[in-house]
């Protein structure tokens, strides 16, 4: 079997929904000279970068022609190795790495007529727990930054009475007139009124949520790693029981990481900007980390998340697989998760929620009550809608 031909899909979804905050999944779809075809996925719809994952399909297009897909290692280690920067790493080469490693995998679960799970080992998890992420931005059909602790309290109600025993909400990120605050950077003390808002908005949604649910905090890499244990100290002398504190410093230090694991009561989790088993190597050995959040869309695909996931169970770490893209990303993780031993919960993203994002694939894959079941259909067991994704089409490489 060899790649025949190479499609990437760049798709801007805020032309279609003025509505929905700045979000670009990139896509690819690899087609064989044997009728088989395989999708993937870039993990970088948010922030600055889905550009360069264009980019980067479109290089990694051309060097993937005639190969065989079957041959997923030989295929990760010509990425990783033969283009010079995959061994330097960062979350555009890693997140072409995982797009294409993802493609292959879902054409070999085709060719072997079995979900991609059944080829890792088969499920471990029958139903997968399933947390409502993000709740700063509301849980509904329709973005929205939340500003009051009673809109808070609010979309933690809406969540529960969908199922969902567990949310996570950034607290700090969007400021009292519902914009993205800018303080947000908090690398030294925070004040009483940034520490009141968000401390605030925690109790309402505990309130809301009753003493049995659980809380994730997220802080997306904005704290410092003093303001992040001041911070979390003061959570942890409210008792509101947090499931984990998740990036409560920049990943790039493994030593602040450790810091502040060491001074807050709450676990600590970390993992969509960390990539490869060599980038978790210190988190694990530090043990830092007390949940890991790979992106099986940005962290090396499906081969290196599952090799990861592994190392990590070692260390006793428990897995949450990170997504936040399309309906290919929630797939993929999907796979993982149903068949590691160390999966925790899997997370399901209020964009996720967006017709936008939705109409993007075939399927539309939704947790029921709370809870997810990994696809069973053949490789990943979602295809393109070709009649909306053929509007996105950037590049055919052949």
């Amino acid at each position: 079997m060899k790649i025949t031909k190479v499609e990437v899909f760049d798709c801007e979804v805020n032309r279609k929904d003025p509505t929905m905050a700045a979000f670009n999944p990139v896509l690819v779809r690899l087609h064989t000279d044997e009728g088989l075809s395989g999708i993937g996925e870039v993990g970088l719809a948010y922030g600055s970068a889905s550009k360069a994952a264009v980019g980067i399909l479109r290089d990694f297009g051309k060097r993937l022609i005639g190969k065989n897909p079957m041959n997923v290692e030989a295929i990760w280690e010509m990425l990783y190795r033969d283009t010079f920067w995959g061994m330097g790493g960062g979350p555009v080469i890693y997140g072409g790495i995982s797009a294409m490693d993802i493609a292959c995998w879902d054409i070999r679960g085709k060719a072997c007529n079995m979900p991609i799970y059944q080829m890792l080992g088969g499920k471990t998890n029958a139903s997968l727990r399933t947390y409502a992420s993000q709740l700063q931005f509301d849980w509904a059909l329709k973005h929205k930054n939340l500003a009051t602790p009673e809109q808070y309290a609010e979309a933690t109600r809406k969540a529960k009475s969908e199922g969902y025993t567990c949310i996570k909400v950034d607290p700090l990120m969007i400021d009292s007139h519902a914009v993205r605050n800018p303080k947000q950077r908090y690398l030294g003390i925070l004040q009483y009124e940034d520490m009141k808002m968000g401390l605030d908005r925690l109790v309402a949604m505990r309130d809301a949520l009753g003493p049995e649910g659980d809380i994730i905090i997220e802080i997306h890499s904005y704290l410092g790693a003093n303001s992040a244990v001041q911070f979390g100290k003061a959570v942890d002398d409210l008792k509101l029981n947090i499931f984990y504190y998740e990036e409560p410093v920049a990943p790039m230090n493994q030593d602040s990481m450790a810091f502040v694991a060491d001074k807050v009561r709450m676990p600590v989790a970390s993992g969509e900007r960390i990539y490869t088993r060599w980038g978790y190597r210190p988190f694990f050995e530090k043990q830092a980390l007390a949940v890991i959040q790979p992106d099986a869309c940005l962290v090396g695909g499906i081969t290196e998340t599952k090799k990861i996931c592994d190392y990590a169970n070692i260390y006793d770490a428990t897995v949450q697989v990170h997504v936040c893209g399309g309906p290919v990303s929630t797939a993929a993780s999907l796979h993982i998760e149903t068949v590691i031993p160390n999966f925790v919960i899997h997370e399901h993203h209020t964009y996720a929620l967006k017709e936008c994002i939705r109409e993007l694939c075939k399927y539309d894959y939704q947790p029921e009550n709370g809870e997810f079941v990994a696809p069973e259909l053949p490789g990943l067991g979602q295809e393109l809608n070709d009649a909306v994704c053929k509007d996105y089409l950037a590049y055919t490489i052949e």
